[in-house]
């Protein structure tokens, strides 16, 4: 197989877009995204659909899909680090079935421990992996194997979290992973904002030697700052309210990310009119860049 570099060129370029999951959309307040698709379809360019196998899904999603608009496939419950769940035939079925449903241009999703145990609905959950070597070299196995079982691009993503385990620098454990796996990488620009601050680094620490020529997509979302039990936290609730700090992670890294083809502005739990600025921001903020670029040249 060709190494990502050559590979990433067969890539579609998609553009803005929103992202989902299961019954996401049949929430109150919910982003209703066939009107954000028919009002501003620059913005809903492509859905990501986040996916647990064992939910498959829902109408929205289907609805979309019957439509032959692009799509990612998000998923939502594999340790990619862990052989007997990505190696797992019923549940690689069932991955390949939703596949030919969604057509998605790409897998992606949090690569970190999304169940604790045997996969099983009442063992989910998301925290981050350990930051070290080892755990990249496994997890680099993990996204190997699926990216041949899929015959897609695995892109891994930086997860949210509170607390973080390890000797290396985020940024250093996913620029290894990258290496490791000859992959692209999906940079949460939100997550790596809420770990600069949690671990007590500036927004740009690390950033500077980043392979930024891997990052194939990017996520931007609000989070809240809150109190808990005097703990200082950011709560990553997808909320219209961007952070400064992820704003300048978006401005840092437009220019240097040459193969830069999706960005998701994650804002599902709100309104249409509420989300509107946050789309004008994106975009302001990667007209003059490789995307930007790339995207002037395709229409929604």
């Amino acid at each position: 197989m060709a190494d990502f570099l050559h590979r990433v060129a067969a890539l579609p370029h998609l553009g803005i877009g929103v992202s989902t999951e299961y019954g996401a959309a049949d929430a109150t307040g919910a982003l209703d995204v066939p009107a954000l698709r028919a009002q501003h379809p620059q913005w809903a360019a492509f859905l990501e659909v986040g996916v647990e196998s064992a939910k498959g899904l829902d109408r929205h999603a289907r609805w979309w899909a019957a439509q032959g608009w692009p799509t990612t496939y998000h998923f939502l419950d594999v340790n990619l680090d862990e052989p007997v769940d990505y190696a797992d035939a019923r549940w690689l079925d069932e991955v390949r079935g939703l596949i030919d449903v969604l057509k998605p241009a790409w897998l992606c999703g949090d690569a970190g421990l999304w169940h604790f145990g045997p996969r099983d609905r009442n063992h989910m959950l998301l925290l981050p992996p350990i930051l070290t070597d080892d755990a990249a070299k496994g997890m680099a196995e993990g996204i190997v194997a699926l990216r041949e079982a899929t015959g897609r691009e695995v892109l891994p993503e930086n997860p949210p979290g509170q607390v973080f385990l390890g000797d290396l620098h985020l940024l250093d454990f996913y620029a290894k992973l990258a290496e490791y796996a000859d992959t692209g990488l999906l940079l949460d620009a939100a997550h790596l904002a809420i770990y600069q601050r949690v671990c007590g680094h500036a927004p740009l620490t690390g950033l500077d030697g980043f392979p930024a020529e891997r990052v194939v997509e990017v996520h931007v979302a609000g989070a809240s700052e809150r109190t808990v039990e005097g703990l200082a936290i950011v709560e990553d609730d997808h909320t219209p309210a961007v952070l400064d700090d992820t704003w300048a992670i978006l401005g840092a890294l437009g220019p240097r990310a040459a193969h830069l083809k999706a960005v998701i502005f994650e804002c599902e739990r709100n309104p249409l009119p509420d989300v509107l600025d946050g789309f004008r921001q994106i975009e302001a903020a990667l007209a003059h860049t490789p995307f930007g670029r790339g995207r002037a040249a395709v229409s929604p």
